[in-house]
């Protein structure tokens, strides 16, 4: 899925009893009666109290939350409710459009003793995706009908923006080498490309379906 740095559904924290804690900006991914949930319960566990020994303000409304890194349906959700716009599309702006947004990952050791299984498993996700991009509609309406979207024309758009069809063109190998050599200029992993492209990817299930799939 495309990534959009967008308007956000900040929070401030603010704790009462004369003690100054830092605020923290909170991104909701999904619905956000059941995206805090986690965020709910930690505080809960901490022995916060919303209410009584902590405060939870919406920030957005009042215009004091500059952007935010927002993943589908959020920045659709934002653009429906007329709040903020889109300063990066990662889905459509170069260079990240180039390369895929989301790989399939598994155990080796699964993949190693279930090839059957992991080839259909590749094979049903696949299928899905072009689903998605040739009857755009009908996997809408499933989103709805299933409650992972509750507006028809927000699910819609999320699936129209999303390139679906592209495992069929674009190289995967491309796209690991890519983050990688991103990753390693900010000193996060100290792997080069060559060495996790070597050691941690398998291309053999997507190149067989690829085939099998064709047209």
């Amino acid at each position: 899925m495309a990534n959009h740095f967008s308007a956000s559904n900040k929070l401030e924290v603010v704790v009462t009893g004369g003690v100054i804690y830092p605020r923290l900006g909170v991104l909701v991914l999904g619905p956000p009666d059941r995206g805090l949930e986690p965020f709910h319960q930690g505080l809960q566990e901490l022995g916060y109290v919303e209410g009584k020994t902590i405060t939870l303000v919406y920030r957005f409304a009042e215009g004091k939350a500059d952007a935010f890194l927002g993943f589908p349906p959020k920045p659709q959700q934002m653009r429906a409710r007329k709040i903020g716009h889109v300063i990066v599309d990662t889905g459509a702006d170069r260079p990240w459009s180039q390369y895929f947004c989301c790989m399939i990952a598994g155990n080796s050791e699964f993949v190693r003793r279930n090839p059957v299984a992991t080839k259909r498993a590749v094979r049903a996700i696949l299928n899905a995706s072009d689903i998605c991009a040739r009857e755009p509609t009908r996997a809408a309406r499933y989103l709805v009908d299933k409650g992972y979207e509750k507006q028809y024309d927000v699910a819609l758009e999320v699936i129209k923006s999303l390139p679906y069809d592209r495992w069929r063109q674009t190289e995967p190998e491309d796209t690991v080498r890519f983050h990688a050599l991103r990753l390693r200029e900010l000193g996060m992993i100290k792997s080069s490309p060559q060495k996790i492209i070597a050691q941690g990817t398998d291309w053999r299930f997507l190149n067989a379906i690829r085939k099998e799939l064709k047209g």
